[in-house]
């Protein structure tokens, strides 16, 4: 029953997600668009800097805006409305338009695209366009709306529009005095009041809701961490994967030394020599002066293998020779298709030459 108990318990500790993304992981996730993004960090942005732009840029823009309505009504106003005229004056109206938007419209684009940047940088998937059945899904269009995200979205709305109205609510208060007063002043003085006093709340909420969208950002960070979590399973699937089943692995291992050992055990007919410990050693030798700078090894092994090459030298005529020394240095110094050292010339051709010299008397 303890064991049971132990069993159940270990098997829903590796289903539980604790462990941080893999690499790979975070590599699909990037792929089908699921990254740490803030929506609110690029609106906060371009709302302070397009407001900003209008302290910089406001001077440029009210001499702009007069000369076009100077030109409307003093170059324009007793001009014929003919095609060629009307169309003169839209192709003017338009570029002076341009003009005066245009910067806005460029910050607003740069400062769009820099805060996307910032956050995940170069990224161009169509995943997220996709077609699929979970985003018309009723029922999961349901937890979302009551999920614990929804909650926190509407949390930090209403956060926000506290915040900003108790800012408008103090910034207007502030200047009831002259508020009041403005309905004596002329028409220019309420114009530069009035514009005056909305850059000085954009800015201020440009402010207030890049301080809110980096918490938020850091939240966002959160949330994405953890729904890219894996359990102990996920990863050991995972790197069955990529890597292949070690079971699978071990299998292709061990046919592949069967594949080794039988080139090698075929090989062993052709040696002119096996030289032997006698019983835990085997390493059979060939020379062809022709083709071979220095006798070389074609197969070795112990114990099993080493008897299977005594069996195949048996059955071919191959002399089979004891000596104990120069089987284990062999063994231990030479691999499968390698020259014997300068070291063991002396000793491999004292052995070679006795070979055939009983070669030749039995000749």
């Amino acid at each position: 029953m303890t064991t049971l108990r132990y069993q159940l318990d270990l098997q829903l500790f590796s289903g539980e997600k604790t462990e941080s993304a893999t690499p790979k992981k975070r590599q699909e996730a990037r792929q089908k668009g699921q990254v740490a993004k803030s929506m609110d960090l690029s609106a906060a942005f371009i709302l302070f800097f397009t407001f900003m732009s209008f302290v910089l840029f406001g001077s440029f823009m009210k001499d702009q805006l007069l000369a076009m309505f100077k030109s409307i009504f003093y170059d324009f106003l007793l001009y014929d409305p003919t095609i060629e005229n009307v169309q003169t004056l839209g192709t003017r109206l338009l570029l002076q338009m341009l003009m005066i938007v245009g910067p806005i419209f460029i910050i607003a684009l740069v400062i769009g695209v820099a805060a996307n940047y910032l956050q995940i940088g170069f990224l161009f998937t169509a995943d997220p366009l996709k077609m699929k059945f979970e985003k018309i899904n009723p029922i999961s269009g349901a937890k979302n709306i009551f999920s614990l995200r929804s909650v926190v979205d509407f949390l930090k709305s209403v956060l926000k529009m506290s915040i900003i109205g108790v800012v408008v609510f103090n910034t207007l208060w502030g200047e009831r005095s002259q508020v009041m007063e403005l309905a004596h002043h002329p028409i220019e003085d309420i114009l530069w009041f009035t514009s005056s006093l909305t850059l000085s709340l954009g800015l201020k909420i440009g402010l207030i809701l890049i301080v809110l969208a980096i918490f938020d950002y850091m939240y966002q960070r959160y949330e994405h961490e953890k729904s890219l979590k894996m359990s102990k399973q996920d990863i050991k699937d995972e790197y069955k994967k990529t890597e292949g089943d070690p079971l699978i692995k071990s299998k292709i291992r061990e046919k592949q030394r069967r594949m080794a050992m039988q080139r090698m055990m075929q090989e062993v007919p052709k040696a002119d020599v096996v030289i032997t410990n006698p019983t835990h050693f085997a390493i059979a030798l060939k020379y062809d002066a022709e083709k071979m700078q220095a006798p070389m090894v074609i197969a070795k092994g112990t114990d099993y293998i080493a008897l299977k090459i005594k069996q195949i030298a048996k059955e071919n005529g191959i002399m089979t020779m004891e000596n104990k020394p120069l089987a284990r240095a062999l063994y231990a110094q030479v691999e499968i298709g390698e020259a014997i050292p300068n070291d063991m010339f002396q000793a491999v051709a004292e052995v070679l030459a006795y070979v055939y010299k009983v070669k030749g008397k039995a000749n």
